[in-house]
């Protein structure tokens, strides 16, 4: 088994930019598909979230492409599911290829087309892009597809979820025939691997830890509690264990925001992200939550995907996800790169179905706990007594900043 990045065939010129970057050891999935991607091999690759799969396709592409002549058209195309997954994307690569003239260009919905247009008509070795965007580009013919020798499919299996496989079956028929083709995902099930093997010649399958697993730094906790008293359960975790940073799912947009207004009111710092915001409110309320300034980000599954944040130690599912392989998505953002983390989950009588079809999924029985004063049907009165009064507490300082005292109410009839 190799154990640097030396061992694998890449260059010396990217050796050394990883070793600037801090990274000396490939991680199993980079040991084991990095040789295949330099071979110009297709590839299945299976590996938790957080364990380099980016590095594990994307090192080799760059390694090929510094090496060969520059010809201003598109060679390896990197197609993902979300916005935040394709800048996270973007970020490693660039770091990687810093040192090297290839262009790299992201492009997705949400933001300007135009500056977009501009970068890709300047010539991009590698794209990176969502696939209804790159179709508006491809439509446009701001950029071409007939170069591409590479291109990768990240969490392909998200992709079919999110109804994308039409886009991809346009995106497929504009490229060369003969080319390489990277399948990597955390999660693959039966549909997945149907149309992987449509699309892939002969390929080589890695799969570094087992279907559809999640890492054994994680502490995985499921609490029963009543759908009402969730938010009321969620707030008394942050305020008891003084949870600094914790990543929150909700199942629907809507569900997201209330979270974030109802946490706000008990004092707690709060953003919320989902589809309905714009890239911009997307990109902030992230940045402010790795920084530090809020200390809860309610997420919907779109960010399941795209978030890299070192360090998170809290996730919590205050719904149970719909689709079971969700859960592995979710809670894989934290505990990455063999750090240690918590997944707390908490389940309503209406979502032990939901809970079961992960259990199954996982073959394995998930630990519940049953929490003193939020047991199921149960209404601690101390503990909403206090909610109530901070929340009282909250509105007379967001009354006191909005100028708003007695006697300036409505008017009398």
């Amino acid at each position: 088994m190799s154990h640097t990045f030396s061992d694998l065939g890449l260059s010396s010129e990217l050796i050394h930019t990883l070793s600037g970057l801090g990274l000396e050891t490939p991680t199993e999935v980079q040991q084991h598909a990095i040789p295949h991607v330099l071979r110009h091999s297709d590839v299945l690759a299976g590996a938790q979230t957080g364990t380099g799969k980016t590095a594990a396709y994307g090192l080799p592409i760059i390694d090929q492409l510094s090496t060969s002549p520059q010809t201003g058209e598109t060679r390896a195309l990197i197609l993902v599911p979300t916005r935040e997954l394709a800048q996270q994307v973007f970020d490693n690569l660039t770091s990687y290829a810093q040192h090297t003239q290839l262009n790299i260009v992201v492009v997705y919905g949400g933001v300007s087309i135009k500056k977009q247009t501009e970068q890709l008509k300047a010539g991009a070795d590698i794209v990176i892009a969502t696939p209804g965007r790159l179709l508006d580009h491809l439509f446009n013919k701001h950029v071409s597809l007939n170069a591409v020798g590479c291109v990768v499919f990240d969490e392909a299996d998200r992709m079919l979820d999110m109804g994308f496989m039409p886009d991809i079956q346009r995106i497929t028929k504009r490229l060369p025939q003969t080319r390489q083709t990277l399948f990597f995902s955390a999660t693959f099930e039966t549909r997945v691997k149907t149309m992987a093997y449509r699309l892939l010649n002969d390929p080589v399958e890695v799969q570094v830890t087992p279907q559809n697993s999640t890492a054994e730094t994680v502490i995985q906790m499921v609490y029963p509690v009543g759908k009402h008293r969730k938010s009321e359960l969620l707030a008394y975790l942050i305020g008891a264990n003084n949870w600094q940073q914790v990543l929150v799912f909700t199942k629907t947009k809507q569900g997201s925001d209330a979270l974030a207004k109802e946490l706000k009111l008990d004092g707690i710092k709060a953003a919320s992200i989902n589809g309905d915001k714009s890239q911009g409110a997307r990109q902030k309320a992230l940045d402010d939550f790795k920084s530090g300034k809020v200390r809860a980000l309610i997420a919907t599954d779109v960010a399941a995907r795209g978030l890299d944040i070192q360090q998170l130690e809290q996730v919590v599912n205050y719904d149970m996800p719909y689709k079971a392989e969700d859960y592995i998505h979710r809670i894989g953002r934290t505990g990455r790169a063999g750090q240690a983390g918590h997944a707390i989950s908490f389940m309503s009588r209406e979502e032990q179905g939901l809970l079961e079809a992960i259990e199954v999924l996982l073959d394995t029985r998930l630990p519940q706990e049953w929490l003193a004063g939020f047991e199921p049907g149960q209404v601690n009165v101390e503990l909403e007594n206090h909610r109530r009064q901070s929340r009282s507490s909250e509105k007379r300082k967001l009354k006191a900043r909005l100028g708003v005292h007695k006697g300036r109410g409505k008017k009398k009839r």
